[in-house]
């Protein structure tokens, strides 16, 4: 994957939430996430970066899992005629149901709005308790989402 495209994603990610300086933003090793420019990025943004050692098989368990489940509840048995179709309803499945309805075990049954906004209320009770639930992940913990 280029530099270019996850700098444009997260561009748009930055643009969009605009986050707070302190952010801890997690990838794995790839090489455009030590890149200079993505490093230089998250310096200018005032995030800090993560990444896991290497062969870390549980890194991408959350992603695995938002993947399987995007592929399951949404795009299974699917056929798009366009592009566009696909892209559209891909954004719809996670703008619309994903991040503001579909409920989550590992964020306590909250939906991921619903976790953010109970997290901006409560601040670090909220972040300790999402770094309790990723490390057991990282440690082989099964995703109950």
């Amino acid at each position: 994957m280029a530099t270019d495209l996850v700098l444009q994603a997260l561009t748009m990610a930055v643009w969009r939430r605009r986050p707070t300086p302190g952010l801890m933003l997690h990838s794995d090793q790839g090489g455009q996430f030590t890149s200079v420019d993505w490093q230089a990025f998250l310096k200018a943004h005032g995030m800090v970066c993560s990444m896991s050692r290497r062969g870390n098989c549980h890194d991408n368990a959350v992603a695995e899992s938002f993947f399987q489940r995007l592929k399951r509840e949404r795009i299974k048995r699917k056929i798009y005629l366009t592009r566009d179709a696909c892209r559209s309803d891909v954004f719809d499945y996670i703008e619309m149901f994903y991040n503001p309805k579909r409920r989550h075990g590992s964020n306590g049954g909250l939906s991921p709005v619903q976790f953010e906004r109970q997290a901006g209320q409560s601040g670090s009770e909220m972040s300790t308790k999402a770094g309790a639930i990723q490390g057991d992940y990282a440690n082989g913990a099964k995703n109950p989402a």
